[in-house]
Parts: structure tokens; C-alpha cells; sequence
């Protein structure tokens, strides 16, 4: 009963409360990044949902758009300014997505939206992290975050929609919120600035 029609009213009304209670903040920091950054303030990106139905992803913008002299986007960890480093440090960059849970496309708990091109690279028991809406956080992310392997994140979000429950998401939101106070999990394993690896398969797993 909770995951077909309680999680969705959780949802809308706790997005919608927290939009109104964090729209003074949401303000200072679109202003920041168009100080800081220029336009536009919000990225926006296609990713994979709900039986991988494609949905728009909002977070702020925490990167330039310096290019090489071919004309080439820099590498993303060369493209991160201060103000981004610090927004991704606390993850602010991702209150915009409040609004994809208001929009009813994610939820506050659910295995994180990934991007486009891993779809075909999912193996089976993968793909079944698309049975529930991804979220703005998920067990895989109060065990780990960027620190672990792929492999141990698809296992939690299966895991999850194995055994999606009310009291499973207030200790997944509960544990998120001490775990972004402590900043614990930023760091990968391989790079320094917040971000995973890129996913290659199982297979081919960059360790």
C-alpha cells in the first residue's frame, strides 16, 4: 500500500512543503551561480525513470563552460569552481530535484537517476533499479556513495526495490542527512571531486 499510493503523497506533499521552506535559500544560490557562473543557473539533463521512462534532471550549475584551443569542453574536474565544489560538498546542487519529486518523475528515496548511455549496459537483475522512480537519495548512498564500486551501488538499489517500506525511507533520509552534515562518501575511489567513475559494464568495471 505504501509503495503504490502512500510513497507518492509522502512525496508530493513533503517536495512541496520543503520548495517553500527552502525557496529563500534556492534563491541565493541561483543568484550565486548567475553571479558566479552566468546562464544559464539550472542544468538540465535527460535521464532514465520510472521503467526507464525518459524524464528532465534540474540541479544547479557547478561548472564553467572553459574550453581547450580546439574548442573542447575541458574535463569536468578542470570545469568545477569553488562555489560548485562547494555546492556539490553539501549537495545543494541537487535541491532542484525537488521539483522532479513535486513533478511526481523522482522521489525522495529511490536508486539515483543515471545517465542515458548506462541503459544498455545494465545485466538483468541491473535494470530492475528502474522498477521503482530514482531518488534523491537511496540506500546505495548512505552505504557509500561515491566510495563504492558500481557493482556494490546496483546491488543496494535492488536491494531497495526489494524491500521499498515507510520506515526504510525515513532511515534512508535520515542517515542522508548525517551523512551530507559529515560529508561522508564524496570522494570515489579514483578521482577527488565528487563524482564516480564512468560505468562501463560489468564486465568491464573500472576498479
Amino acid at each position: 500500500m505504501y509503495k503504490k499510493y502512500l510513497k507518492r503523497i509522502f512525496d508530493f506533499v513533503c517536495s512541496l512543503l520543503a520548495l517553500i521552506v527552502f525557496s529563500p535559500l534556492l534563491l541565493i544560490i541561483a543568484l550565486l551561480v548567475r553571479i558566479k557562473l552566468g546562464s544559464p543557473v539550472i542544468y538540465k539533463q535527460e535521464r532514465p525513470g520510472l521503467n526507464e521512462k525518459i524524464f528532465k534532471l534540474y540541479k544547479f550549475r557547478t561548472m564553467n563552460n572553459k574550453k581547450n584551443s580546439d574548442g573542447i569542453l575541458l574535463p569536468d574536474i578542470q570545469r568545477l569552481t569553488p562555489l560548485g565544489e562547494f555546492l556539490r560538498n553539501y549537495s545543494l546542487d541537487e535541491l532542484p530535484e525537488l521539483y522532479c519529486i513535486f513533478k511526481g518523475d523522482m522521489s525522495f528515496v529511490g536508486p539515483r537517476p543515471l545517465l542515458m548511455k548506462y541503459l544498455p549496459l545494465y545485466n538483468q537483475e541491473q535494470r530492475h533499479r528502474h522498477d521503482v522512480k530514482p531518488g534523491l537519495t537511496g540506500l546505495a548512498q548512505i552505504n557509500g556513495r561515491n566510495t563504492s564500486t558500481w557493482e556494490e551501488r546496483f546491488k543496494y538499489d535492488v536491494k531497495y526495490v526489494n524491500n521499498v517500506g515507510f520506515y526504510m525511507d525515513i532511515k534512508i533520509i535520515l542517515q542522508t542527512i548525517v551523512s551530507v552534515i559529515r560529508r561522508e562518501g564524496i570522494n570515489s575511489q579514483v578521482t577527488t571531486k565528487f563524482t564516480m567513475t564512468e560505468f562501463l559494464g560489468s564486465e568491464s568495471e573500472q576498479k
